[in-house]
């Protein structure tokens, strides 16, 4: 008999219901439930909610290569053109084109014609193979007897102008075999005030001066340096600072060699009274 009602029971319950008359319990049905909810299907996003993906660019990693010659680049200045290149000797040509840039925003066609130098007023370029005292003694073989019938204060027989103080001692003492007994006098700014250096040329005789453009013409202009007894003015033109400039490569002094040039020098040169000199 009670086998009969427990076929019963099975056969009266639904498809998919608990093994067991304890699956009526709240355990079976929370099992059932949870595989419902895992089974059922997500609803699909729509178009507007759809979110944009985003890019994102990636930059190649710089090579050792391409960071040298990045830094290569960077690093190439005119220096190094400069180091590069064979040094070339002045010319008096290189004077004369320099002097018609300078002055042609300022004089007229005719103006700047007249600025030009006769060959006759230059003495021989140096031709990079001289030490400053050979090639004096080239351009000047007589220079002792020269500097003997010199007696006139407030004067020199030579100049030679150079870009900087520093410049200006190494010359006076790379001059040493030629000077002899001449009276040499530093004509820069550097520690010595405008002055003192008028009354020196004021007490005694000085045969050789040597020093930067602007106080040449700073002297010139209060009265300290007379230029009429000049006879050679030499420029040092081939010598070139740390940075590879020739002092008429920096434009501070380019200015001043020509304003000096300006002050009776140019027609001391015309008058074939004053030579001068690349070294």
């Amino acid at each position: 008999m009670a086998d009969a009602l427990g076929d019963e029971w099975w056969e009266k319950q639904p498809a998919g219901a608990a093994s067991s008359p304890e699956a009526s319990d709240g355990e079976g049905g929370g099992d059932t439930e949870m595989i419902q909810q895992e089974t059922a299907p997500v609803p699909a996003q729509s178009k507007k909610t759809k979110q944009p993906k985003e890019c994102f660019l990636i930059k190649p990693k710089e090579t050792k290569e391409d960071a040298t010659k990045t830094k290569r680049r960077r690093k190439k200045k005119i220096t190094d053109v400069l180091a590069k290149s064979e040094p070339k000797p002045g010319t008096p040509e290189d004077l004369q084109n320099l002097m018609k840039d300078y002055f042609s925003s300022s004089r007229s066609v005719i103006e700047l014609e007249e600025l030009n130098l006769p060959d006759s007023c230059f003495l021989k370029a140096n031709d990079l193979t001289h030490s400053l005292s050979s090639y004096l003694r080239e351009i000047c073989p007589k220079w002792v007897k020269l500097r003997k019938n010199h007696n006139e204060k407030k004067s020199v027989l030579m100049l030679i102008i150079c870009s900087s103080a520093v410049r200006a001692l190494e010359l006076i003492r790379s001059m040493t075999a030629f000077r002899g007994d001449s009276k040499v006098m530093k004509l820069f700014a550097k520690h010595i005030k405008v002055q003192e250096q008028v009354k020196l040329l004021e007490k005694r005789v000085v045969h050789l001066g040597v020093g930067t453009p602007g106080r040449i013409k700073e002297l010139i202009k209060q009265g300290g340096l007379n230029l009429n007894p000049l006879k050679f003015l030499v420029f040092d033109w081939n010598w070139r600072d740390q940075k590879l400039r020739r002092m008429m490569d920096i434009p501070e002094i380019r200015k001043e060699v020509f304003e000096l040039l300006e002050m009776g020098v140019l027609s001391l040169c015309k008058s074939e009274s004053l030579k001068l000199g690349l070294f």
